[in-house]
């Protein structure tokens, strides 16, 4: 650590930066001085710190939260899938080029991965089950269909 910075400053810097995330994850289009405001620090403080975790890769990219079924979409399934020849992370990255794909997780267990999934309708994830059946080296699948999402959060609580 360095001598100039004792535990308290260091804590201080860190519960500021949670307080900024915590403002950014309510409301990203928030101004920096709306910000500043709610956690009492400076305009420039705030800047510095939400462009340096920008720069750095800490913030990825902020995204609106909308209404699924606004744009049709009616379905969530929840695919685990058995791969084989070792092809697995080939076989991932080209699952995850379908834009009905929210995610991939290469996982441990009885599965190799689970696919998340948002559909228009039945017949949509039909046709995306069929076309990873058909893949060389997805040996099986066991698909979920979600019922009711009780909670589904992106943000990270900090």
């Amino acid at each position: 650590m360095d001598d100039n910075k004792t535990k308290t400053d260091v804590k201080m810097a860190d519960d500021l930066v949670r307080k900024i995330i915590r403002a950014l994850n309510e409301n990203a289009r928030r101004s920096f001085r709306e910000i500043a405001r709610e956690t009492g620090a400076s305009v420039t403080s705030i800047i510095l710190i939400v462009k340096k975790f920008e720069g750095s890769g800490v913030i990825k990219r902020y995204i609106p939260v909308v209404d699924m079924n606004y744009f049709g979409i009616k379905m969530i399934a929840i695919i685990a899938l058995r791969i084989s020849q070792g092809k697995l992370l080939e076989t991932q990255r080209n699952i995850a080029k379908d834009s009905r794909v929210a995610a991939v997780y290469d996982i441990t267990g009885e599965w190799d991965s689970i696919v998340i999934g948002y559909f228009q309708d039945r017949a949509d994830l039909n046709d995306f089950i069929k076309n990873l059946l058909a893949s060389e080296y997805v040996d099986r699948s066991v698909t979920h269909i979600v019922l009711n999402v009780v909670k589904e959060e992106r943000r990270i609580k900090v």
